[in-house]
């Protein structure tokens, strides 16, 4: 193979300097440069300087464009609708958020019964001016004393973990650091919880973007200081395994389950409590399933008998059996059906199970021996977006939500079958003169691709309407037709939304998502490029009027795209994406994501991700659409360098006539998104920073 290497000529926009470093790497006998590793250095006074550069450059460029406060105008005044979440119990205490309309975090509210008054439980935006706080972890205490939370702080996954008493309001003085995607899994004398963490830094520095490793299981006790919190399991000859814990319903047992980089399974093991009452923690730690080939999800058990949903043997899942007293072969519950199965719980001695029929959700009971027992009917075509309910408890709260409907949450009690709206949230907006259409496209390959698209009833199809295509393809994450404001303001003034089901996902089950990853990749961005094809083909639009939308994993989706067909879109708008793929897992949590993608350690690996990295891939000279890559300066789970090399590169590489290639870097910013801890005003603003620079290169209704 020859050698490779980021594309380095010309700057006709007179971007700020990038200075090139000679950095070669050795990947398996071939050399690769990387003459923008310096950028990886992101405190250096050289990076930073070359980030405030980068930034007043963006700023003077998104200055000339109208297009941006017209969208954020609009954005603020959609926005502002009062909204409340999903409701969960413990003992009798009904917890739920509820946002007035602008508020940059969704305070949390209790209250004692379903007829009870709510009262203010804790309100993040007291936690900081700028509303950067979040609460993004939640875990009442079994007997209803505790509330238990975890604080994300400037946009990071790290989850620094706090106790509430719910009666009076009081914080505990229990303070729990360097958690980061975990869990609080309370034993049932609720006297304490088990949580995941990472050894603290060397230099106590939450902004940590070196590859993290020997994550362990802890139990804290309440009360006691953090120093004092008992290890509970590790796997030190694995340090880049990843254990997390649970404790089963009745509160006997505590389920782990392991993961580890480049696999798509996970073992579980088991640790005996020996009294939910009075838990003991030296019981030794069990296997039950040891093997990474196919996932096992935990959902509850009835004595030793415990439930857990899988894709092995059935890419569209299945529940299954173990019986800790024969733990050899785990026995069918419930079938694979013909729709693939997102989630599913145990409520009131029922599978509560949500499955996915082209993407649109539906909800199926079955009795646990799997037997039938009904549906619960949902408002129309939509989403999904939570089921919440107690194992023992007939009571469900579901809710509900379409690109077109605000959201709905359903209360239903699974002893009468009998279903009702709880809440409906109300918007300003008239969802009347618009509609929402699924259709089907075949990609490169023949593979049928679900595609939704939403605009104006009685559009022309005369390939004029501004399109807004998202797309994301991986990690077995689905896409499905949920509510969001920023479409809204884009198909308001005419133009067209369009969201593409890819490879990659989960929209159909396992063997869907695996057609998306490793080293068929390729898969995803070329149903990507088919739908925008597709969408053209068809008179929706034309190239010039295609704005390209992605994220994370979207970012790289939309990197590759641009590079294989520069001449897609008029713009594109990558998010915090994956954009050095041969260098990914060496940061954060990076070393996990294996299984989707692999990784350069191996020959194979390199050799594919080395085809479509889109640092490595950049055309010299191509003309490239008008491109506006943003990140967050403290996004510890997509390590901002990313973002920084890829423009760096490609704004030596485009040809002199290419639309401008700019970046944007929000301080005190992370992940965003996918995240859940993005302040309103930031993301407000984020979109109209996009859906601006989107506008102003497609004419959208202006």
């Amino acid at each position: 193979m020859a050698a490779l290497a980021p594309a380095l000529a010309f700057a006709a926009w007179h971007y700020p300097a990038s200075k090139t470093v000679d950095h070669v790497d050795d990947y398996h006998g071939t050399k690769v440069a990387d003459p923008y590793r310096w950028l990886e250095e992101l405190d250096s006074a050289e990076t930073r300087a070359w980030v405030q550069a980068q930034n007043a450059f963006t700023d003077a460029e998104l200055a000339k464009m109208p297009e941006r406060a017209v969208v954020k105008q609009r954005l603020t005044e959609l926005w502002n609708y009062p909204r409340t979440g999903v409701p969960f119990k413990e003992a009798n205490w009904y917890f739920f958020t509820k946002n007035d309309g602008l508020q940059n975090q969704s305070p949390y509210y209790v209250q004692d019964g379903l007829a009870g008054t709510p009262r203010l439980l804790i309100d993040p935006n007291t936690l900081s001016s700028e509303g950067t706080v979040a609460i993004a972890v939640t875990a009442p205490s079994p007997d209803g004393k505790w509330f238990g939370y975890g604080l994300a702080r400037g946009g990071s996954d790290w989850r620094e973990l706090h106790l509430r008493d719910v009666a009076t309001g009081q914080d505990a003085p229990d303070v729990v650091r360097w958690a980061k995607f975990t869990d609080m899994s309370w034993t049932h004398d609720g006297k304490g919880f088990f949580y995941s963490r990472y050894p603290e830094p060397a230099n106590g520095d939450s902004k940590v973007f070196s590859k993290l490793e020997h994550r362990r299981l802890y139990y804290h006790q309440v009360g006691t200081p953090q120093d004092g919190d008992r290890l509970v399991f590790e796997m030190p000859e694995h340090p880049e395994w990843f254990p997390s814990g649970t404790v089963s319903p009745d509160g006997r047992y505590l389920v782990i389950a392991v993961s580890q980089p480049g696999k798509l399974g996970n073992s579980c093991y088991y640790i005996d409590l020996a009294d939910a009452k009075q838990p003991k923690f030296d019981g030794p730690v069990v296997k039950l399933v040891d093997q990474f080939a196919d996932s096992y999800d935990f959902i509850g058990n009835r004595d030793r008998r415990f439930f857990f949903t899988t894709d092995s043997g059935a890419p569209r899942g299945r529940i299954v059996a173990i019986d800790f007293n024969a733990p050899a072969t785990p026995v069918t519950v419930l079938a694979e059906a013909s729709d693939a199965m997102e989630n599913a719980r145990i409520s009131a001695g029922k599978f509560v199970v949500t499955y996915m029929h082209d993407a649109v959700n539906r909800i199926a009971l079955f009795d646990l021996a799997g037997q039938p027992a009904g549906e619960i009917p949902l408002p129309g075509i939509g989403s999904v977006t939570a089921v919440s309910g107690k194992f023992e408890d007939s009571e469900l709260f579901i809710g509900y939500s379409s690109y077109l409907a605000p959201g709905t949450t359903l209360r239903h009690d699974l002893a009468t079958g009998k279903t009702e709206a709880y809440r409906e949230t109300k918007t300003a907006f008239d969802a009347s003169p618009y509609e929402v259409n699924q259709v089907f496209f075949h990609s490169k390959d023949g593979t049928r691709i679900p595609l939704f698209i939403v605009h104006r009833k009685g559009l022309k199809l005369d390939g004029t309407a501004p399109t807004w295509l998202y797309g994301y393809g991986g990690f077995n994450i689905t896409h499905k037709p949920a509510f969001a404001v920023p479409p809204l303001v884009w198909i308001e003034r005419g133009g067209i939304y369009a969201d593409v089901c890819l490879r990659g996902g989960g929209e159909y089950g396992e063997e869907w998502h695996r057609a998306g990853t490793k080293e068929r990749k390729q898969n995803v961005f070329d149903d990507y490029i088919a739908a925008a094809d597709w969408l053209v083909a068809q008179g929706y639009t034309s190239h010039n009027r295609l704005v390209l939308d992605g994220r994370s994993n979207g970012g790289l989706l939309l990197g590759a795209v641009v590079n294989q067909r520069p001449d897609l879109a008029a713009a594109a708008v990558p998010a915090v994406g994956v954009m050095d793929m041969l260098r990914y897992h060496k940061f954060t949590v990076g070393a996990g994501w294996a299984s989707d993608y692999g990784n350069s350690d191996t020959p194979e690996g390199f050799k594919y991700l080395a085809a479509y990295s889109p640092l490595h891939t950049v055309k010299a000279g191509a003309k490239y659409p008008a491109i506006l890559v943003t990140t967050g300066d403290h996004d510890d789970r997509v390590f901002p360098a990313h973002s920084y090399k890829y423009t760096a590169a490609m704004q030596a590489g485009a040809d002199p006539e290419s639309g401008p290639i700019l970046i944007h870097i929000e301080s005190n910013a992370g992940h965003g998104g996918s995240s859940g801890t993005s302040p309103v005003s930031k993301t407000i603003a984020d979109w109209a920073l996009r859906m601006g620079f989107g506008a102003h290169y497609t004419g959208w209704g202006m």
